[in-house]
């Protein structure tokens, strides 16, 4: 038996041995003894972890590919979630434990993932996982560059990032049409702000919804006073700031009319 990939669903499976235990051993194994693989198909990368010392678990929203890791990976029966990760609480199932996270993630939701891995930091101490080589790319790119963003800003505020490898798109069935790529997040440690977090979220958004502005214009909706404009950090555009400096600016915002 062998599973049909589901358009709707971005499946391309992985069906190179060597680069599913690369994915595997990018795992530091450090500070967690869970492991949750989400998307895992047939079980590629699935094998490799089984081999590991942790404990391993899968979610998979395809029912089809649940029976087959049931009927192919009989010592992981027990630890295979049917459901959309997406909609979970990590909890439910691992109380609170510390769970790391790992895959060869669907393109459609890899974003909307790192979400919820940020949503979740304070269980999720690494992250380890194949994304389209753009969005990898965007996750872990550094300041001054063309697609430094939200995702990398946010991501980085709260993990170092690091990306491993890029992996073309023949070791896959059926094969995407652009290259992947995968990162490493390993979440610092300390990893909460010195500023208010939801605000700090609305500055980095807000500011690159409208990336070609400066500050200034980008974050006029704050009503900001007009002494805190003259700061010479709103003449810049958000993409020249390091998380650092946004982290500074939320600061000096919450300052601002006390």
């Amino acid at each position: 038996m062998t599973v049909r990939a589901k358009k709707h669903l971005g499946q391309h499976f992985l069906k190179d041995e060597e680069i599913a235990k690369k994915i595997a051993d990018s795992l530091t194994e450090k500070n967690y003894e869970n492991v949750l693989e989400i998307g895992p198909g047939m079980g590629v990368l699935t094998k490799y972890l089984l081999q590991k010392k942790f404990k391993t678990s899968v979610i998979e929203i395809d029912s089809e590919s649940v029976e087959y890791l049931k009927a192919n990976y009989l010592n992981l029966a027990n630890n295979i979630i049917s459901k959309d990760f997406l909609k979970i609480n990590l909890s439910d199932y691992f109380q609170e434990n510390q769970v790391a996270i790992i895959g060869n993630f669907p393109y459609n939701i890899s974003t909307q993932i790192v979400f919820k891995t940020l949503e979740n930091k304070q269980q999720i101490p690494e992250f380890s996982g194949m994304f389209q080589k753009e969005v990898a790319q965007r996750i872990a790119s550094k300041p001054g560059s063309k697609v430094y963003g939200i995702l990398s800003v946010l991501a980085q505020a709260f993990y170092t990032v690091e990306y491993l490898f890029t992996v073309p798109p023949d070791v896959f069935n059926p094969p995407p049409k652009v290259d992947s790529g995968v990162i490493r997040l390993i979440r610092k440690e300390n990893y909460t702000l010195p500023v208010n977090e939801k605000l700090f979220y609305k500055i980095v958004k807000l500011g690159f919804n409208q990336r070609r502005k400066t500050l200034r214009n980008s974050l006029k909706s704050l009503n900001l006073s007009d002494k805190l404009k003259q700061d010479a950090i709103f003449a810049k555009r958000p993409e020249q700031l390091s998380v650092e400096q946004f982290i500074e600016l939320t600061a000096k915002i919450e300052q601002d009319g006390i």
